[in-house]
């Protein structure tokens, strides 16, 4: 139960407690105290109707305690203009939800995007300093130095606690979406636990913005694209999407991704999550409309000028039947280090019966690769050619 409780508070109470002290550090540490006496108290006397004010009114609490006892922070208790604390005195005043002045926050142009990613997953998500170094495969004194400079950036720069005026609100979203399906595609690969985070970030994005088309379109693509993660992989290598075991999809998580796509487009929302989202939905469609996929793709890369998402295109249209087209844009593209590049090069290929050029191909990929299962999936693939 408290473990549910810190996964479903843990962003709303430290957001609360950053309003109130205008402090990272001294937020962080009252809520982690204020978890821990819940911890020890909670089991015994059982969880309060209102666990979320009793965990910002303890921490306050303590934090206020704490600062009274700081003689040289004296006129911060001064500022704070509160009564003496009585840690057993619930507030029951309504909470502010700050949750979105956090992200936009965390997520400040100013910072580095590795700290960004990580000073979200910290703050908004409560993953500890272990387990985000350990998802993002750095030593945890690393990921510890990583997130102390960012809040002392956020101190020393002044990065205001507060959601941006409207004239720089669509370029700051934009890199608070990035932000988050970042944490998703790393996930995405094989670590469910990072993917199912972003999904739980989506959703509280989508709740605090519910008009914003971009926000509820990315919810949808992540939730479409995370419904197939049980299809994924089989005995260690990943499945293609045509060959996976469809009883295996999450048909919950399917409709509330269309639901939210539905939304996003009753918005008027015609932005890069949303023509994604409406991708990913089509690929769920047996048989896939090919064709369709190719202009989506198409209008995609118009938009975002991504080589990446021409490849995609590329896949498409070798779908649809047109393998020579396909290939002639592969080779137009530079990504000489993505592997995926490398692995559709070699599946065209293959298709052509080049097979000669593809085994070149996949030799390549598999230099890139860093995922074991995609590595087996490669090497399954190249030992299957002839000659």
């Amino acid at each position: 139960m408290l473990e549910q409780v810190f996964r479903d508070e843990w962003g709303r109470v430290l957001a609360a407690l950053i309003g109130l002290l205008g402090d990272f550090d001294r937020a962080e540490e009252a809520a982690q105290e204020a978890f821990a006496i819940a911890a020890e108290r909670w089991p015994r006397d059982g969880v309060p109707a209102n666990a979320r004010a009793w965990l910002v009114t303890t921490a306050r609490n303590r934090a206020i305690d704490r600062i009274r006892r700081e003689r040289t922070l004296a006129e911060k208790t001064r500022l704070l203009d509160v009564p003496e604390a009585m840690e057993d005195v619930i507030d029951e005043t309504p909470i502010p939800d700050e949750r979105l002045e956090l992200v936009f926050t965390c997520c400040h142009p100013s910072l580095a995007l590795d700290a960004q990613v990580a000073l979200t997953l910290r703050t908004l998500g409560g993953l500890t300093t272990e387990e985000i170094a350990r998802a993002f495969l750095v030593p945890d004194e690393t990921m510890a130095k990583r997130l102390v400079r960012a809040k002392r950036k956020i101190k020393a720069a002044g990065i205001p606690f507060r959601v941006p005026p409207a004239h720089l609100l669509p370029d700051r979203l934009a890199a608070v979406l990035a932000v988050v399906y970042l944490i998703f595609n790393e996930g995405y690969g094989g670590r469910g636990d990072l993917a199912r985070e972003a999904i739980r970030l989506g959703g509280a994005l989508a709740e605090l913005m519910p008009d914003e088309p971009e926000a509820q379109a990315l919810l949808a693509l992540m939730l479409l694209n995370d419904a197939r993660r049980d299809a994924r992989f089989a005995d260690g290598t990943i499945v293609l999407l045509a060959d996976q075991d469809r009883s295996l999809w999450d048909r919950q998580a399917i409709a509330a991704g269309r639901e939210r796509l539905d939304r996003a487009i009753a918005l008027g929302g015609d932005g890069p999550y949303v023509l994604q989202a409406a991708i990913a939905s089509l690929h769920l469609d047996d048989p896939q409309d090919w064709p369709q996929l190719a202009s989506l793709y198409g209008a995609l890369a118009r938009r975002t000028g991504s080589d990446v998402v021409r490849l995609n295109e590329a896949v498409a249209i070798a779908e649809a039947g047109d393998l020579g087209a396909a290939l002639a844009i592969v080779d137009d593209l530079e990504l000489d280090r993505y592997h995926y590049l490398h692995a559709t090069r070699a599946e065209l290929l293959r298709r052509l019966e080049r097979d000669t050029e593809a085994r070149v191909a996949y030799d390549r990929a598999l230099e890139l690769v860093e995922a074991d299962e995609e590595r087996h999936f490669l090497q399954r693939r190249r030992a299957e050619l002839t000659g």
